[in-house]
């Protein structure tokens, strides 16, 4: 990182951001819990807002404190570090709840991204307004919508649903699942277990469009795209495949469209031997069309008015 020159004037981007950020640390702030979003990897994308409200805390919760300090020695934040995990969160929620009681600010950060996202931070959120304390969100970085924003897959709708279960069988049996919901599917994958997920993702969503996006923000970001069957050979070839890992699936194709015709086609055979009242509930049930929609069909070829 180069060093600054002190003989050199600030820059007006350096000046009116020193500023916003003096203006953001002079605003009071309530007691209360503070979900503030933290870097996924490169440690510029934090909010000014952010900083300043890390920079005020009596407490900050975190994963892993040591993990959190590279972060706020990074900006020259020193305050008090407690961590919360899933490991320890039953024995130290109430400890948090006691010092909001206090009238403490609190806030609360993960590892990387916004807080509450696949971390028990819910719990912890879900209890502070169950004892009416304000929470409040800092927005900022997340794997989940920067891996969407590059994938080059639809982002009208999308369900994120975490990481996929470690064992195969659940693993398939989960995505069997998903396969017919009509969004964007998002999860977490760790490195060790990347090429297995993707294999079963080729088996359950053949011919599907898929992005895998590795160590995003950083200096090594790499985004695959290609369909399932090409990802999963592509990481059956690679070696050694580090970092954070967000996969993402396409939604399904759109069903085909059923006309008119298509109905009248599979409809007329079977009025020669069954009822109209019948025939209608087979062809609908097979096609997946409203039954009210096969029959008024059938009166037409019936020539007959309902």
């Amino acid at each position: 990182m180069p060093v600054p020159d002190p003989d050199r004037p600030a820059s007006p981007l350096a000046e009116h951001a020193a500023a916003e950020l003096a203006r953001q640390s002079a605003q009071r702030l309530e007691p209360g819990l503070y979900l503030v979003a933290t870097p996924i990897g490169n440690l510029g994308d934090i909010s000014l807002r952010a900083l300043a409200t890390l920079s005020r805390a009596d407490l900050i919760c975190c994963e892993d404190t040591r993990h959190s300090r590279i972060l706020l020695d990074h900006y020259g934040i020193r305050r008090p570090l407690r961590a919360y995990h899933e490991h320890n969160a039953e024995a130290e929620r109430p400890r948090i709840l006691g010092a909001l009681a206090a009238g403490q600010m609190i806030a609360l950060i993960s590892d990387a991204g916004t807080p509450l996202i696949s971390d028990p931070g819910f719990k912890l959120v879900r209890a502070a307004l169950e004892n009416g304390f304000p929470v409040v969100a800092i927005p900022g970085a997340s794997a989940v919508l920067t891996g969407l924003a590059v994938a080059g897959l639809p982002t009208d709708s999308f369900l994120f649903a975490g990481f996929l279960p470690p064992k195969e069988n659940a693993r398939r049996a989960r995505l069997a699942e998903l396969a017919d919901t009509p969004a964007t599917l998002i999860f977490f994958e760790g490195p060790s277990r990347l090429a297995s997920s993707l294999t079963a993702i080729a088996e359950v969503f053949a011919g599907r469009d898929v992005a895998v996006a590795r160590e995003l923000t950083k200096h090594y970001e790499e985004i695959k795209r290609g369909t399932a069957e090409e990802l999963r050979a592509w990481a059956a070839a690679a070696d050694d495949i580090k970092g954070e890992i967000v996969i993402l699936i396409g939604p399904p194709p759109p069903a085909p469209q059923i006309t008119d015709s298509d109905i009248s086609t599979r409809l007329e055979p079977l009025l020669a031997d069954m009822s109209l009242r019948d025939a209608a509930r087979a062809v609908a049930g097979d096609l997946g069309v409203a039954k009210s929609r096969v029959y008024d069909i059938g009166l037409k070829l019936k020539g007959g008015e309902r």
